[in-house]
């Protein structure tokens, strides 16, 4: 065939390969959204003070709130070192790897082949009367087949595209996860973080109570001694008040490490690599901004998952209705054949065109169950979805409700406290006078001790329920952060190119801030 011909015939190629994709239509259903159920307000954000975020603050940097440099430092780590983060964002990149995958079904395979064949005839394979001619010995002879061969399934029902659009959004969703366990690692830190000071203000309060009873018992001591109305039963409950005190120091030094070495862990360090100095647990809890619950969407990654997921359960209904329709291909084979081995010549090609279609005629109701299949999974992520964005309005309102709640016990607990100092100051200089038992300064110290105790104990879980409250809010995150579709199709690099594991991290936390 003429160079003209093989033109002509390959522009007719390409002209039925782009008729074919334009006329193509894309089955199964478009995404919409489902609805969420949504209230208009919070029933617990009644004398709660909105709050307006300082504009200062980087997006997603929610700890800043709490004005703590050591818990700066610490949680910014998380992203960096956290074995959890970079094992979910690993699967985030696999999730953008498998985009490519379906976009390459879009495009034609080109295979490229070289064949050689050297082969031999013998004396006796020739024409009849080869020997009575003179003929010896056999004829060598070589062949050479260079060629190209492709192969094009049209996406002419969609099913290529619907494909892509379930990973992009599958895509989506794994990055939602990867921010999910950004915070999720974070709201651990924090919390590991106040319980370690929590632990800090215990152990300075029961140092500071075994002080004052070694106090109390050099007083009971001095007046037994003296023969005054003090047994030796009142010397040994003081000193056991003193043993015990000290043993629950000791207990409370324990935990403190094991926080510790909790909050190595969760920054990707061993243990032995991370010290951070005693510092008390005091101050108040930051006004935190509280979104409406339609706001609420827009900033938890959980919720922006869950409705990626949808997208993603609906195109993959496309995928499978795309089944009922036949597949369409083309095929083309280009070779030159020849002696030599570089027989690129006309008088040598080979070509051929061709176009297939396969229709399933009957299957048992394989591609109806497969539809059915896809539409329950898509419903199933529905229902994940409204379930997940009940959970996270319940979420907040338990956090709004105890931090209401906790803030009034404080003040009530912080006057019971006054009111148990000032009657373990009463009762001892009576004693000292003689006025009352012995047991009457022991069960009012018990009693201050178990005071200051529930007050640092609400006080924790103000701080606690704060860190909870944020993370049930989102932090900062917003629907935002999320790489669009185009962006995911186009494969930009969308990760954090982060340091090596350790790399530049000061394992020496900074000064203490003032707040804490």
């Amino acid at each position: 065939m003429r160079r003209g011909a093989l033109r002509r015939a390959g522009a007719g190629f390409s002209a039925l390969a782009v008729v074919s994709v334009l006329a193509g239509c894309t089955v199964g259903p478009d995404y919409v959204p489902a609805a969420a159920p949504v209230a208009k307000n919070f029933k617990e954000l009644k004398g709660w003070k909105v709050a307006t975020p300082s504009d200062a603050l980087k997006r997603g940097d929610w700890w800043a709130f709490y004005r703590d440099h050591n818990l700066d430092f610490l949680i910014k780590q998380v992203e960096i070192s956290n074995q959890n983060v970079a094992a979910q964002a690993a699967a985030y990149e696999q999730a953008r790897a498998m985009i490519r995958e379906a976009q390459a079904a879009l495009f034609p395979v080109l295979n490229g082949t070289y064949n050689a064949t050297r082969s031999y005839n013998g004396p006796g394979a020739g024409a009849a009367g080869a020997l009575a001619t003179g003929a010896r010995l056999g004829q060598y002879s070589s062949t050479f087949v260079p060629g190209l061969s492709a192969t094009w399934d049209l996406d002419v029902w969609g099913k290529v595209r619907r494909q892509i659009e379930s990973n992009a959004a599958a895509a989506q969703a794994s990055k939602a996860d990867l921010d999910n366990a950004k915070l999720s690692a974070q709201a651990m830190l924090a919390t590991a973080y106040f319980n370690l000071r929590a632990a800090d203000s215990l152990h300075d309060l029961l140092e500071r109570t075994v002080v004052q009873y070694k106090k109390t018992l050099d007083i009971v001591q001095n007046q037994f001694k003296a023969g005054y109305s003090v047994t030796a039963g009142d010397v040994a409950t003081a000193e056991a008040q003193v043993f015990v005190t000290q043993a629950q120091a000791l207990n409370v030094a324990a935990q403190r490490a094991q926080y510790e070495h909790a909050i190595a862990m969760l920054i990707g360090r061993p243990p032995a690599e991370l010290t951070i100095a005693p510092h008390l647990l005091t101050g108040s809890i930051p006004r935190i901004p509280v979104t409406m619950p339609s706001a609420l969407l827009e900033r938890r990654p959980d919720i922006a998952a869950a409705e990626r997921t949808m997208q993603e359960e609906n195109a993959l209904i496309g995928v499978a209705v795309a089944a009922y329709f036949p597949d369409i291909s083309l095929s083309g084979l280009f070779q030159w054949t020849g002696t030599h081995p570089l027989p690129f010549n006309v008088a040598n090609e080979v070509w051929s065109l061709g176009a297939a279609g396969t229709q399933v005629l009957f299957n048992g109701g394989l591609t109806s169950a497969q539809v059915d299949a896809a539409r329950a999974a898509y419903w199933q992520a529905v229902a994940t979805y409204r379930q997940t964005v009940l959970a996270a309005l319940q979420g907040v309102e338990d956090q709004l409700v105890a931090i209401r709640l906790l803030t009034q016990a404080l003040v009530v607990q912080q006057k019971a406290v006054k009111d148990a100092q000032t009657a373990v100051d009463v009762y001892l200089n009576q004693f000292q006078a003689g006025t009352v038992a012995f047991t009457t300064v022991v069960t009012a110290e018990i009693t201050l001790l178990a005071d200051q105790e529930a007050e640092l104990t609400i006080r924790q879980d103000l701080f606690l329920d704060s860190v909870t409250l944020i993370e049930k809010l989102g932090g900062g995150w917003d629907t935002t952060l999320l790489p669009t579709q185009k962006e995911l199709e186009k494969d930009i690099s969308l990760l954090p190119q982060l340091p090596p594991n350790g790399a530049g991290l000061r394992l020496e936390p900074p000064a203490p801030s003032s707040n804490h």
